[in-house]
């Protein structure tokens, strides 16, 4: 397979990359709230991401449900622009390190060949971590900070990165199979998935990409400017309540799931944390912050 320029679709020079990792979120059945595509979008705006190239959808999408646009390319051409899964490569702020966002659409077919494709430009520009991004709905307040569980297929994946080994079992999405795909081709990955509250009517959740958002930074262990979405997320979460003050059912309901998060909070095990990890941790989060330790 050759790489293709996403506008152009002419054939592109690998470029060569520092220690790359991967992030990728998929529209669809993976992305409530469109969360993980919203966290996605806002790395690339940020990160200031540069094309590198997208997945032919001739073999993958049913067109007539991921349709193509007619785009007016000066205000009189017109042009089809096709939907599909882009790639792009932006350097980590404060290092030399690189990363590779996938920016993607859930595929309507062939899923074993589509994670291929992207296996083969893992192999090629030596991408040595995955993380994929995923939101769903769940029974969660929407009053309470976002739960982001981290999932991961592997023990070495689970202690790398801190977080547990998967015990879910039922359907998945390609966030799922892209991630078993990383995994027998023996490239660590993880998941992320942001709980959205199911009665939520709106389609956009920004205080979830917010969550998203915070754990992106903690793997990779730097800042990531949230620009305007902690204002959306603060404004989204007022007009959910000003709607679940308006309707009883809905708001008696808000409450019970209010008491039994904080039930579910207070019969968690308590583990007694670790005073290095703690400080390890704080500094970390002080260095991302461009605002250094204590000096004590």
């Amino acid at each position: 397979m050759t790489d293709r320029d996403p506008e152009t679709g002419a054939a592109k020079a690998q470029p060569q990359l520092v220690d790359p990792v991967m992030i990728a979120a998929f529209e669809g059945w993976n992305d409530a709230g469109e969360a993980a595509s919203t966290a996605l979008e806002h790395l690339e705006l940020s990160w200031d991401a540069t094309p590198l190239g997208s997945i032919d959808p001739e073999e993958y999408y049913d067109f007539q449900v991921t349709r193509p646009h007619v785009k007016l390319t000066d205000g009189v051409t017109r042009k089809i622009e096709w939907q599909t899964t882009r790639l792009s490569v932006a350097t980590l702020p404060g290092t030399d390190r690189h990363v590779v966002l996938v920016n993607g659409i859930e595929p309507n077919m062939r899923w074993r060949a589509f994670c291929r494709e992207i296996l083969g430009y893992i192999e090629r520009l030596g991408v040595t971590k995955v993380i994929t991004l995923g939101a769903l709905l769940t029974d969660t307040p929407h009053t309470r900070p976002t739960p982001v569980s981290g999932i991961s297929y592997d023990k070495d994946s689970a202690g790398e990165l801190r977080v547990e080994p998967s015990s879910y079992q039922g359907p998945t999405g390609i966030v799922g199979v892209l991630q078993n795909a990383c995994v027998e081709a023996g490239v660590p990955a993880v998941s992320f998935w942001a709980a959205v509250p199911h009665y939520v009517s709106q389609a956009r959740v920004p205080k979830a990409a917010v969550a998203l958002l915070h754990r992106v930074e903690e793997v990779l262990d730097v800042e990531v400017p949230l620009g305007g979405l902690p204002e959306q997320a603060e404004e989204w979460e007022r007009t959910v309540s000003e709607m679940a003050e308006a309707d009883d059912e809905v708001r008696e309901y808000v409450r019970q799931l209010e008491e039994q998060a904080a039930i579910e909070d207070a019969d968690d095990e308590v583990v007694e944390a670790d005073g290095d990890a703690i400080a390890a941790d704080f500094e970390r989060y002080l260095r991302r912050r461009g605002t250094g330790g204590s000096g004590n």
